[in-house]
């Protein structure tokens, strides 16, 4: 499964509605808006990269208010039981 974040920019008055837009999308699992230099950020697993791409070169441009987005694919997760392993000295 491959995890990506696409950081977005809306125009302004039109976070909900492009967020709400946004979370229909088949393979996007999550849409939050945030505080920032973003208005919103969403959350994407799919199982091939090509979706990835249709996702953001097909699907968002379909979405009225976005003005700039920034696509993050995530390499690994580090959830708090990893860094607890890589703290633990054998005691």
């Amino acid at each position: 499964m491959i995890t990506a974040m696409i950081l977005i920019n809306t125009e302004r008055g039109k976070v909900n509605l492009a967020g709400a837009q946004i979370a229909s999308i088949e393979g996007v699992q999550e849409v939050w808006s945030v505080s920032g230099r973003y208005d919103l950020v969403a959350i994407i697993r799919i199982r091939h990269i090509d979706d990835l791409a249709r996702i953001a070169t097909e699907k968002l441009a379909t979405v009225d208010g976005i003005t700039h987005t920034e696509s993050m694919v995530a390499f690994k997760k580090i959830s708090p039981a990893d860094l607890a392993g890589m703290l633990d000295l054998g005691s």
